[in-house]
């Protein structure tokens, strides 16, 4: 594989991922202000594993 294709790969890999955990603080923001402890628990181990 050339370099630039692994580059290429590595740049989406890793813009994937932080559109991932940017998902993830949104839906953190909402499930504190509405209050759900329980889903604020979930959210916080799902952005403690994708970090």
């Amino acid at each position: 594989m050339s370099q630039n294709r692994f580059q290429v790969i590595s740049k989406s890999k890793e813009t994937h991922r932080q559109n991932i955990q940017r998902n993830i603080e949104h839906r953190l923001e909402v499930a504190k202000a509405k209050g759900d402890e329980r889903l604020v628990g979930q959210l916080e181990a799902e952005i403690r594993y994708f970090s």
